[in-house]
């Protein structure tokens, strides 16, 4: 399992207009083009996620993650503010990359824990995030995934 694989295209925004936290989940939810009804109910769960703690988990990204029965099987998105926003991280600085997980309560494949981790092993390598800091477009992005090998 590569994380290159649970991502497509329209799950992918390299430029968010968002100016405070809570723009920038409701336009990562966005890309997930669910109904309206689900979009609210995810952003509910999501807020109430990062009361318990922020999901910024420093140096400029954040991984915003629930389980919600809004979705029938594990989908992600990405999401880059070229100039950051300020998301509570644990180094207060400021996001730049947003990866959103969304999965459902009880998922047979069980990869939520697993894609989280592979996220978190991408953002750990200072390359990568300058790699993502410098794509033009989404091949670029699934580029950097590939040869990351997570």
């Amino acid at each position: 399992m590569k994380l290159v694989e649970f991502f497509n295209e329209d799950e992918v925004a390299l430029d968010l207009s968002a100016d405070g936290k809570d723009a920038a989940l409701e336009e990562l939810i966005a890309l997930l083009d669910l109904e309206d009804d689900a979009e609210e109910i995810l952003f509910k769960l999501l807020k109430k996620r990062e009361n318990l703690g922020s999901t910024g988990i420093g140096k400029g990204v954040a991984i915003p993650h629930c389980r919600s029965l809004v979705v029938d099987r594990l989908r992600v998105a990405y999401g880059r503010k070229r100039d950051g926003l300020d998301f509570n991280a644990v180094d207060d600085k400021p996001v730049s990359h947003f990866f959103l997980i969304v999965a459902p309560p009880v998922e047979i494949s069980n990869q939520y824990l697993p894609v989280l981790g592979k996220i978190a092993q991408l953002c750990k390598n200072p390359k990568n995030l300058t790699r993502l800091s410098e794509i033009a477009s989404q091949e670029e992005f699934f580029s950097v995934l590939e040869d990351a090998e997570v």
